[in-house]
């Protein structure tokens, strides 16, 4: 999401609401772990979009990427799930390619059940890995684990931009600001947003019922993102590789609730 200066419009659920969006939350996590483990060599991007597809329609959920059309998007979306592939990671459009060996992927999902919504992402490399692919998607897996650790009653938004950038930088990689995190509820892009990096104790206070969508991307060499043709595509400027993870999580009294959690699959 873009940030900006706007009054933030801040919505809060009730413990109700919170449940009610963990069916969202779990068909996101069970269409990752099962679309992760059909991804191999010689798989097309557009039979990915194809099978998520299949994978609303028989839940009876709705796309949240379809129809979606922000200011930073050329042309509504047309497709159900991003697939950014090596120096793209974020905002991939499914287009005819077949992965190759060591090609890192980034699937990136999100729809809505019964009106709610959750969002969620995933990298992994296919075939033969790269160490420095492998290190990247842990850095940002680790940095995803800090940001919802710090995702608690009486913090604030900066301490959960803070805990990212620490393992981020730890690790050496430079943080791009502009694309984040944000808030989920009744719509995909919500207030406020969460940058991957931040000041401790600044920012918005996290209050119980706040929901909101946190997403560490990093690339290998940059910070810097250039757009394809298709005016979706953002990849490094580079050609460095990016990994990207992501979960929606639930701010309660008894700390976070990852609802979009694939532990229980035995997954990642």
């Amino acid at each position: 999401m873009d940030s900006d200066e706007r009054t933030p419009m801040i919505e809060l659920r009730t413990p109700a609401e919170i449940e009610a969006m963990r069916p969202a939350g779990r068909f996101v996590a069970e269409t990752l772990a099962a679309l992760r483990e059909d991804t191999k060599v010689g798989t097309n991007l557009l039979t990915i979009d194809r099978r998520a597809h299949e994978l609303i329609r028989k839940a009876g959920a709705q796309s949240c990427y379809i129809d979606y059309h922000p200011s930073f998007g050329a042309s509504p979306f047309g497709k159900v799930i991003c697939t950014s592939i090596n120096d793209a990671v974020l905002h991939g459009l499914p287009h005819d390619y077949a992965i190759k060996d060591g090609d890192l992927v980034s699937l990136d999902f999100a729809v809505s059940i019964d009106g709610w919504v959750a969002d969620s992402a995933v990298s992994f490399v296919v075939g033969t890995p790269r160490d420095e692919d492998l290190r990247l998607i842990d850095t940002t897996e680790r940095a995803l684990d800090a940001a919802i650790a710090a995702a608690t009653v009486d913090n604030r938004i900066g301490d959960i931009s803070h805990a990212i950038a620490q393992v981020a930088h730890g690790e050496g990689y430079e943080i791009n600001t502009d694309f984040g995190g944000h808030g989920v509820g009744r719509v995909m892009h919500g207030d406020p947003h969460v940058p991957n990096d931040g000041k401790p104790n600044r920012g918005y206070p996290l209050r119980a019922g706040l929901v909101v969508a946190l997403e560490p991307w990093f690339l290998g060499t940059t910070d810097e993102l250039i757009t394809d043709p298709d005016g979706w595509t953002l990849r490094s400027v580079d050609g460095s590789r990016g990994a990207h993870s992501e979960h929606t999580v639930a701010i309660t009294p008894d700390g976070p609730i990852v609802l979009t959690d694939r532990s229980w699959l035995g997954v990642a």
